[in-house]
């Protein structure tokens, strides 16, 4: 599978990494990894080191992401976008919505 979940000891920070093809295939897999993370304050960091490609479902995914943690007074973190997902969330213009760790 290509989305893996990492939970910090404190279960305060959670890392969701994608690899190869972030798209609407990865839906039920993508929100799995989140779901059930409903503490307070929460950092959900989405490593993007090793996608290869994402589409519009995929900014769709990430902007539910934002919307759960948010809900819960967390906040999503994007952490080092390969060079052709960087220019997706720029066209996208998500460094607004989004911080973007290169």
């Amino acid at each position: 599978m290509s989305v893996k979940k990492q939970v910090s000891e404190n279960s305060k920070n959670i890392e969701i990494s994608i690899d190869g093809r972030f798209d609407f295939s990865l839906h039920q897999h993508f929100r799995d990894a989140y779901a059930n993370c409903k503490e307070h304050g929460q950092i959900f960091t989405l490593n993007l080191a090793a996608t290869s490609y994402m589409d519009s479902s995929a900014l769709g995914m990430i902007l539910l992401l934002k919307d759960h943690a948010e809900s819960h007074s967390g906040k999503v973190v994007i952490a080092r976008p390969s060079e052709s997902v960087n220019k997706i969330l720029e066209i996208a213009q998500f460094h607004r919505l989004l911080t973007i760790e290169q």
